[in-house]
């Protein structure tokens, strides 16, 4: 391996450690309740150094769903119908339950994303995150008005039906009682947005 692919390998492994450490610190004792400073020192790393990899406290949480951001325009890019290929992908989603899709009743999925949305400034950083799933996806698409509107219509179909799924687990049910209802709702709402947005179906 190259020299540049060791020192990314390294940087990586830096960016998890303390996204790690930094997590279990927030389900531990809450998010607002842990400094920065605290958690660098868990991290035995000094605060300007865990600025250098994390700008911001919410990134530190935000770290773990950061591979998700440009997922969607991964998925379209050489596509000759995107809009298929993002509803197979979300299935594909569905029968894995990654836990982006909300489909996933693992405890440690469930605090972390208890943590994720419950915490307001984590919900607020979240619009960033969004915003720029958006802007990959719209590039993706073609980048004009047409491809943004859909960007957003996309990203948007995504995160309601996660939400919903993840809702229904947070609530007491189980995955094989949610996967059912989760894949018709996910075929429905793909299915309203090539009928809406034809030229990406």
């Amino acid at each position: 391996m190259s020299e540049s692919g060791l020192r990314e390998r390294k940087k990586r492994r830096m960016y998890e450690s303390v996204s790690d450490i930094a997590v279990g610190l927030f389900l531990e004792r809450g998010f607002d309740a842990v400094s920065v400073a605290e958690v660098a020192a868990a991290a035995e790393i000094s605060k300007p150094t865990l600025f250098r990899y994390f700008p911001a406290k919410e990134d530190l949480v935000l770290y773990r769903i950061s591979d998700h951001e440009r997922e969607a325009a991964r998925v379209v890019a050489g596509q000759a119908r995107p809009l298929d290929a993002l509803r197979r992908h979300f299935l594909d989603g569905l029968e894995r339950c990654d836990p982006i899709t909300g489909l996933n009743d693992d405890p440690r999925v469930g605090a972390f994303y208890a943590l994720l949305y419950g915490t307001p400034s984590l919900v607020a950083r979240m619009y960033g995150y969004l915003e720029r799933s958006e802007a990959a996806l719209a590039e993706a698409l073609g980048d004009d008005l047409d491809a943004r509107l859909a960007a957003g219509q996309i990203i948007a179909v995504r995160r309601v039906l996660a939400q919903e799924n993840w809702r229904r687990i947070t609530a007491g049910e189980r995955v094989a009682e949610v996967r059912g209802d989760a894949v018709a709702a996910a075929e429905r709402a793909f299915g309203l947005l090539a009928a809406g947005l034809p030229r990406f179906a």
